[in-house]
C-alpha cells in the first residue's frame, strides 16, 4: 500500500487547511488511518486516527475540536479537516495504515505498517 498526502502549505494563524491521504496498491479494503505529525527537533506525535469502519475516532487532546478526520470511499481518500489553526501545529504530517482490524494503539507509531512521504503544514503567527 502506498500513502500520499496532500493539501499542506502556508496559512495565517486561525485559518485552515485540508489534508487528504490517498492509497494506492492493495485498496479493496478500508485500513485504520493515522495521522502523525513531527516539529523540528520534536519527536513524530499522534494527532488523529479513523478505524477502518469508520465508526471510531480519536484525537490528541491539543486538537479536540479543531481537527476532524473522515473517510472519503468514493476517492479512497481519509482526510484531516485542521480549523483554526495555530503556529504550534506548524509541522510535517504524516499519515499512515494499519493492516489489523483492531482498534487498540492507534495512537502509536509502533502501530502502522505503511507510511505516507509527509506535507508541510506551517502556520504564521
Amino acid at each position: 500500500v502506498q500513502l500520499v498526502e496532500s493539501g499542506g502549505g502556508l496559512v495565517q494563524a486561525g485559518g485552515s487547511l485540508r489534508l487528504s491521504c490517498a492509497a494506492a496498491g492493495r485498496t479493496s479494503r478500508n485500513y485504520n488511518i493515522g495521522w502523525f505529525r513531527q516539529a523540528p527537533g520534536r519527536e513524530r506525535e499522534f494527532v488523529a486516527a479513523l478505524t477502518w469502519s469508520g465508526g471510531s475516532e480519536y484525537y490528541t487532546d491539543s486538537v479536540k475540536g479543531r481537527f476532524t478526520v473522515s473517510r472519503d470511499n468514493a476517492k479512497k481518500t481519509v482526510n484531516l479537516q485542521m480549523n483554526n489553526l495555530k503556529p504550534e501545529d506548524t509541522a510535517v504530517y504524516y499519515c499512515a495504515a494499519d493492516e489489523s482490524f483492531s482498534v487498540l494503539g492507534l495512537k502509536s507509531i509502533d502501530t502502522y505498517d505503511y507510511w505516507g512521504q509527509g506535507t508541510q503544514v506551517t502556520v504564521s503567527s
